[in-house]
């Protein structure tokens, strides 16, 4: 389900760092995502019980902006921080999602994203300046594997690997899809550059259809991350919900996404610092 939403932002923001080289920063986030599967979720430790409640609070701070961008563009900064309220406040206080519920979205929002890359691919693009790749940058692959890690991590254990390659070839196709129909430059320049993508492709007819998507594609996960916040830290994870409604509507969503990357990457350091303390304990 977090692929889905993610992608509403890190597309735009990650082109916009690393152009063409999008593209290699989602292999090397579906690398590493794989290998996160190995790792240790965090335990109680009052550090990684923080970095929980910095982690999952700033995901959704991004899905609220997605949301208030995409589904009240006229207003949306409210629409956002009410949208972190509501929707992980529902979640803390321990909504759960049914597995049905879960494979129904996610088989939606892989036929949608189907959907939108066969459109895209099949409409000859509008010649762009810059569209090109360009030299290769490593800092711009490293930045955009920091941004899509958050969406791209496995959410259980059960076949990991597969559900890992799965979202990475879904997302390596609709990254290729966007840079080609749109062009790097392009793609970076709005945060809703999906919607100039159908524009672009000739197929504004299915905006509504991109709208009930980004409704989808954020709320899901967020319920999610509200109750996962809940079962780590209790209740002074709320702390780091009121943070996440305060930055969802004054910041714009590139910080959000570092910040919501690092946080990971330092919960998958502190789950390898607990496997090998357990087997040197071994």
């Amino acid at each position: 389900m977090r692929l889905g939403g993610g992608l509403l932002v890190v597309l735009a923001a990650g082109a916009a760092g690393a152009g063409w080289w999008l593209l290699a920063g989602l292999v090397l986030a579906a690398v590493a995502a794989g290998v996160s599967a190995r790792v240790p979720e965090p335990g109680d430790a009052l550090v990684e019980r923080v970095a929980v409640a910095v982690a999952r609070p700033a995901e959704v701070t991004g899905y609220a902006i997605a949301f208030g961008a995409y589904v009240f563009p006229g207003h949306r900064e409210a629409a956002a921080a009410a949208f972190v309220v509501v929707v992980t406040g529902v979640g803390f206080a321990g909504l759960k999602i049914p597995a049905i519920v879960v494979r129904a979205v996610c088989g939606l929002l892989l036929v949608a994203g189907l959907v939108l890359v066969g459109v895209c691919v099949a409409v000859p693009p509008v010649a762009t300046a810059g569209g090109g790749p360009q030299p290769p940058d490593f800092a711009g692959v490293l930045f955009v594997a920091v941004l899509a890690l958050p969406f791209l991590r496995p959410a259980g254990r059960g076949k990991a690997g597969l559900r890992v390659l799965l979202l990475g070839a879904v997302a390596l196709l609709a990254g290729f899809a966007a840079l080609y129909q749109l062009g790097a430059v392009r793609l970076g320049l709005s945060l809703t550059s999906l919607r100039d993508l159908l524009s672009a492709a000739d197929a504004d007819a299915l905006q509504p259809m991109l709208t009930v998507v980004a409704v989808v594609a954020t709320v899901l996960p967020a319920l999610a991350a509200g109750a996962e916040v809940r079962e780590r830290t209790g209740p002074p994870g709320l702390a780091g919900v009121a943070v996440a409604a305060v930055a969802a509507y004054f910041l714009p969503v590139l910080p959000v996404l570092v910040v919501a990357g690092l946080a990971v990457v330092f919960e998958l350091l502190l789950g390898v610092r607990a496997r090998r303390y357990s087997g040197a304990r071994e």
